[in-house]
């Protein structure tokens, strides 16, 4: 059925397939035109005009929801080949080149991109004034190759094996709150003591599901979602409502340092944290020898030091709040078989 387009295709017709396969790949014309940095109806007019040219429909379209027909799901992967094959012929072109120029387009989470990579970039840009940035900036998962992005920062679990990655830091996530509300409710010993406290809790916006909360006590690792007086599905919103007083929360260390250092807030249990993970660079394989790649993988380093400043600051409140209160954060018992998970609620 496509056997024609192979002889001879339209800048106009190579536009469409470029459309389609965005729009396939995310599920919505939104997303597509948010990825080409155009308007979505734009993308729907540039299909439509695919489908006509093609004489077949590609899309079975609600007004929920985006579903790709049988000609469209063949379409769709032969698409995926041919984008992938003209990014190789890009990047073998730009890999000639010893100087970063050109566009860099980097996917991070919303919190590492407002508070870490963007105050850094003007000192990137200085460096190599002939690179432009553009960042990108969303909780959802993003194909990197479909969307042409050159580096993603991601923080967990690596599901695309294909990617080449390396680890910039540890991502430890732990409990804070504010003084005043410590004052007047008093300083949880153990993570159970938290049922008699007011807790915030973070919602991911991708899921709907709320961030189930780690501790550690010896070899024992308790795992709970709490009953939350207060949820909401931006980071940095989680640790505004604790420095107001809101209660006791989980935020990331990067996040939470900030208001450490002005005393708005406070590490809570911090002897039962963990280091759920890890914050991790991965580029396509396409990328290998680019040099921007190379250039920005390389000032990551910088960004994301091996020891963290935010972690500084943390284990500094923590020893001088062990201090003031006589080691309080040393006391409770710490008992259990190794290695047992207990699930709770």
């Amino acid at each position: 059925m496509f056997n024609a387009m192979t002889e001879q295709i339209s800048l106009e017709r190579l536009t469409g397939i470029v459309a389609f396969a965005r729009a396939a790949s995310s599920g919505s014309f939104t997303a597509a035109a948010r990825s080409l940095s155009v308007s979505p109806s734009a993308v729907s007019k540039t299909i439509q005009r695919l489908e006509q040219q093609l004489g077949v429909r590609l899309f079975t379209r609600t007004t929920r929801s985006l579903a790709l027909t049988p000609e469209g799901r063949e379409l769709h992967e032969r698409a995926l080949h041919l984008l992938r094959a003209a990014e190789d012929v890009v990047q073998s072109a730009a890999a000639v080149r010893s100087e970063p120029a050109g566009t860099l387009k980097v996917a991070a989470p919303l919190p590492i991109g407002t508070r870490l990579l963007a105050p850094a970039l003007p000192e990137f840009r200085r460096r190599y004034p002939k690179l432009s940035i553009d960042l990108r900036l969303n909780d959802r998962f993003i194909n990197l190759v479909e969307e042409g992005i050159d580096v993603a920062i991601r923080i967990g679990n690596l599901a695309d094996s294909t990617l080449i990655s390396r680890g910039l830091a540890p991502a430890r996530v732990s409990a804070f709150a504010s003084p005043a509300y410590l004052a007047a409710r008093g300083v949880p010993r153990k993570p159970e003591d938290l049922e008699h406290h007011d807790c915030v809790n973070f919602r991911y916006q991708t899921s709907g599901q709320p961030l189930r909360w780690t501790f550690r006590s010896g070899g024992r690792t308790t795992e709970f979602t709490p009953d939350a007086a207060i949820v909401v599905d931006v980071s940095d919103a989680v640790a505004e409502v604790l420095a107001a007083g809101g209660g006791i929360g989980m935020s990331a260390s990067f996040i939470a340092a900030p208001y450490v250092e002005r005393g708005l807030l406070v590490p809570v249990l911090d002897e039962f944290s963990l280091e759920s993970s890890t914050i991790t660079a991965v580029w396509p394989e396409s990328r290998r020898a680019s040099p921007n790649v190379k250039a920005f993988v390389a000032f990551l380093e910088e960004v994301f030091p091996s020891r963290a400043p935010w972690d500084v600051s943390i284990s500094a409140a923590t020893a001088a709040s062990a201090s003031r209160q006589g080691g309080l954060e040393s006391a409770g018992a710490r008992t259990g078989k190794g290695g047992q998970v207990v699930k709770r609620r």
